[in-house]
């Protein structure tokens, strides 16, 4: 019945004009069977009336009694209070919105059923803008007989709307079935409920279900959508690198004249994850499939130097490499080290962002067009239609969960040719949760680069009250006094009273108040770029004692004679950002610190995560946490892409999930029709987001 369901539009149901087909379009339902899998966040229950002598703050519950009074309160909010008793005790109904004929209807001795939320008022419990509706002692009102679903909603599209849609589809599921995608052989082994089932039980849930596992995620039915939720996204993935792998990539075969004469002028030899990475992206070039490999390193282990041997295999091979960062103050960065490293072996690189206009650019484009320049390094105007390049055999994207899928795609289409594409390089200084990596990167080979170069100190980090600011200012000026470079990160640009965040404008200019002896700079997200590249060359050239920046120095400066980072307001970013930011000191051989100054009161959340941040500097042991703290959509920063969002699953409860599912995934392909209606079904509209 499934194809049949889903064959059926929400048109046809009863109350579904254009209006409100369009709404429900936002959500994303198109048909019957989406209905169905448009899931409850949660539930109320409505199955029993509860005396007023027995209410709680924070119940959600249905109530019933006899109005005593009701009068209209004048105060700086005039609202309608009316007075609720039964014989166990009585609540005040307070409706902020109301008409006279509201007040006119709602006389002493008119009997209400009531069900909203309990909160304390001034004067005892309340029920604000409860949904209320009068009763008659002749006839018996029946409560629900099951618990009532809350439904995710749009603007516009109300609970109740939706529950009388969901009912209807509900009634058509009765009356026929919905197919079971996963074959029975392979389903015997779970014990899982049978799909219809599932998703009844999950709309319309027994009265003596178990709540708090039904809260929790964690009854069968969550488990059975959730693992056929988790399983469709990882088929999507597997298909994604099928198809991936069916188009063909230039065989780079490693020459290895350019690599020897790199890594000899290296002052430094390459540690044992460096070599074991390289030469795990070196098989992969010379295969004549595309690369999609995700490189992994923390803050300061050397993925540049890795990423410079791929691009030095690409131009052994004839090729051109191209390099992609999110900011051009990282791609300025990148375009110095491959400089700095690579024109000294005859390679031209050239160099493309935003900011460079005219004549320069014309000249950069040219060089890339005629094959002159062999590694380009540029931000997003690398995506440009006037980009062109002549034989673009290998991409790498640093911290490419801060690009868009439709600008990584268009990067690999540009180097498009005779049915080739590029290889693919990603690489991230954010550690991912192996959880994450084996659902959200399925389609990918994941090195990791787990040893940092000999010669990096570990940082300092102490967590002070702000309070306290004084004996940190102490701190900056000793600092300086010794020719060290300080960092002071602010984590808000505007004045903002209600979030008692000092502006990094108001910061920079009291520092330089209390501390007129030193040279103090200060960089922000809404200065021109060029203003900000020129604050943090002169930061980068010891031009300038102290950077008061905000959070927009987390990625890639590389500034080794900075040795003291202070943030402020860290109980505003989420752990990564702060092992971000913390990264930027400690690259060179002075010991160096790091100052969380916070805000007291402090949530648990926050505690949690400076008491994290206290106590290790792994990536891998932060990024668990974080995902712990956070959740997966906010880690991957994938919460504007649509990536992730999933409706049942959830990373972490369903962890013990995946090793299963991924098993599972092999056998499946025996059966291509249902893996195409499994990913239909679960991810429908969005099944192309992770083709990169």
């Amino acid at each position: 019945m499934s194809h049949l369901l889903a064959d059926v539009s929400v048109s046809s149901l009863k109350g579904v004009g254009a209006a409100v087909a369009e709404k429900l379009k936002r959500l994303n339902i198109l048909n019957l069977q989406d209905l169905l899998f448009h899931l409850p966040l949660r539930y109320q229950d409505r199955s029993r009336v509860v005396p007023l002598g027995a209410l709680r703050p924070g119940d959600e519950c249905v109530i019933e009694g006899e109005v005593k009074l009701c009068d209209i309160q004048q105060g700086r909010r005039r609202s309608l209070l009316c007075r609720l008793q039964d014989g166990t005790g009585s609540v005040t109904l307070r409706f902020f919105h109301f008409s006279a004929a509201q007040k006119n209807n709602l006389t002493p001795g008119t009997r209400l059923r009531c069900f909203g939320e309990v909160r304390p008022g001034p004067a005892g419990l309340e029920l604000v803008h409860p949904e209320y509706s009068r009763i008659s002692d002749s006839e018996l009102n029946p409560v629900e007989e099951h618990l009532t679903p809350v439904y995710p909603t749009t603007e516009g599209l109300h609970q109740a709307r939706l529950r009388s849609l969901i009912e209807q589809a509900l009634t058509q599921l009765l009356q026929g079935d919905i197919t079971e995608l996963i074959p029975e052989v392979l389903r015997q082994n779970w014990q899982f409920p049978a799909l219809r089932d599932a998703l009844l039980y999950l709309h319309r849930p027994p009265v003596d279900a178990d709540q708090h596992l039904l809260l929790e995620g964690l009854h069968p039915a969550q488990r059975r959508l959730a693992f056929e939720e988790l399983l469709a996204h990882h088929l999507s993935l597997l298909k994604l690198r099928q198809q991936t792998r069916q188009v063909g990539a230039p065989v780079l075969e490693p020459s290895g004249h350019l690599t020897q004469a790199f890594l000899s002028q290296l002052p430094f030899p390459l540690t044992n994850a460096q070599t074991r990475v390289a030469q795990e992206i070196s098989a992969d070039l010379s295969q004549p499939y595309p690369m999609l490999r995700l490189v992994q390193g923390d803050v300061g282990s050397g993925k540049t130097v890795v990423a410079a041997l791929s691009a030095l295999q690409a131009v052994e091979g004839d090729y051109q490499a191209a390099v992609m960062a999110p900011t051009e103050i990282l791609a300025e960065q990148h375009f110095i080290n491959f400089s700095r490293w690579l024109e000294p072996l005859g390679i031209e690189v050239a160099w493309l962002a935003g900011k460079l206009k005219g004549k320069a650019r014309q000249a950069q484009l040219e060089a890339i067009a005629s094959g002159r320049a062999v590694v380009v390094v540029g931000t997003h105007a690398l995506f440009q239609d006037e980009v062109t390049f002549a034989r673009l055999g290998v991409v790498v994207i640093d911290e490419q969960h801060r690009f868009g899928v439709h600008q990584r795609l268009s990067l690999r289409e540009k180097g498009r040719q005779q049915g080739r594409v590029p290889h693919q390089l990603i690489m991230t200084a954010t550690p991912i949760p192996r959880t994450l990596t084996m659902s959200a990167y399925a389609d990918l080979d994941c090195s990791i680069i787990d040893e940092l170069p000999p010669g990096r100190t570990p940082v300092n980090t102490v967590v002070i009250e702000d309070t306290r600011r004084d004996q940190v200012i102490e701190r900056v000026r000793a600092a300086c006094a010794e020719q060290r470079q300080v960092y002071w990160v602010c984590t808000l640009i505007e004045e903002s009273e209600a979030l008692q965040c000092q502006a990094a404008e108001v910061t920079a200019e009291s520092l330089k108040e209390t501390l007129p002896e030193l040279r103090i700079g200060l960089v922000h997200g809404r200065m021109k770029p060029a203003e900000k590249t020129s604050v943090m060359q002169a930061f980068k050239a010891a031009e300038l004692d102290l950077l008061v920046a905000t959070t927009v120095i987390e990625v890639g400066v590389d500034v080794p004679n900075a040795s003291v980072m202070i943030i402020e307001n860290p109980e505003r970013l989420g752990l990564a950002q702060l092992h971000q930011l913390r990264g930027r000191v400690g690259r060179g051989s002075v010991e160096s610190h790091c100052v969380l100054m916070y805000h007291a009161p402090l949530s648990r959340q926050g505690r949690e995560r400076l008491k994290v941040m206290r106590e290790t500097s792994d990536g891998f042991k932060i990024a668990e946490k974080d995902l712990e703290l956070r959740g997966p959509g906010e880690v991957l920063g994938t919460r504007q892409t649509g990536v992730m969002q999933f409706r049942m699953a959830d990373l972490q409860r369903d962890a013990d999930m995946l090793t299963r599912i991924r098993t599972l995934a092999e056998p499946m392909q025996q059966w291509p029709e249902q893996v195409d209606q499994l990913i239909q079904r679960w991810l429908g509209h969005a099944e192309n987001y992770g083709n990169v």
